[in-house]
C-alpha cells in the first residue's frame, strides 16, 4: 500500500482517507504510468464533497474551492495523469520552484545517483516525519493531525503554506 493513490484530511471526526479506486486493484505490478483508475465509482464527486465538508470552514479554503472542483470534475484515465495535474497545481500554488520531468524508461536508482525514497514514506510509516504545525479546523476538538494531504496545509495556511514547507525541509 503506498499514497500513490490516497490521501489523508482531517473532518470533524478525525482522520478521513481519499483513495482514488485503481481498475484492477491495488497489488498490480504495473510501470506507475500503466495504471488505471476505475470507472465504477464517481470517486472524484466522493472525494470533493469531503474535502469541501471537511474544509468549508478553513480560512483559505474559498480561495482555493473553484480551481479544486474543475479539477475533481476532469477526467482521468491513468492515475500518472491524476497525480502529475495536481502537483502541478499544488506547485504552482505554493509557488515551489521545482522541475517536474518525466522519464521515457525507468532508470534503475543505483544507476541513476539519485536515493531510493520510494518506499520511504508508504501509509504504515508516514508519522515518522517531523511535522510542520498550524492551526487546523477541527483542532480544538480532535487535536492536531500531523502529516496530512498538503491540501490540509494549503487551506489551512494559504500561500503561507510553501514557505513554511521550504522553512520545514531546512536542516538545522
Amino acid at each position: 500500500m503506498s499514497f500513490r493513490n490516497r490521501c489523508l484530511i482531517a473532518g470533524a471526526e478525525g482522520i478521513i482517507s481519499l483513495s482514488v479506486p485503481l481498475k484492477d486493484g491495488r497489488n498490480q505490478q504495473l510501470q506507475v504510468n500503466e495504471v488505471l483508475i476505475s470507472k465504477t465509482e464517481n470517486w472524484q464527486a466522493r472525494h470533493f464533497k469531503s474535502i469541501r465538508s471537511a474544509y468549508n470552514r478553513s480560512p483559505f479554503f474559498e480561495y482555493y474551492q473553484d480551481e479544486l472542483a474543475v479539477i475533481y470534475q476532469k477526467p482521468f484515465a491513468r492515475l500518472a495523469e491524476w497525480n502529475l495535474h495536481c502537483l502541478n497545481w499544488l506547485k504552482e500554488k505554493l509557488e515551489w520552484p521545482a522541475e517536474i520531468r518525466m522519464t521515457d524508461t525507468a532508470v534503475p536508482f543505483l544507476a541513476s545517483g539519485w536515493d531510493d525514497h520510494r518506499n520511504r514514506v508508504l501509509p504504515k510509516n508516514y508519522d515518522l516525519w517531523n511535522p510542520v504545525k498550524y492551526r487546523q479546523v477541527f483542532e480544538e476538538r480532535t487535536g492536531f493531525f500531523p502529516n496530512l494531504s498538503i491540501l490540509d496545509l494549503l487551506f489551512n495556511t494559504g500561500k503561507e503554506a510553501g514557505e513554511l514547507l521550504r522553512h520545514s525541509l531546512v536542516q538545522p
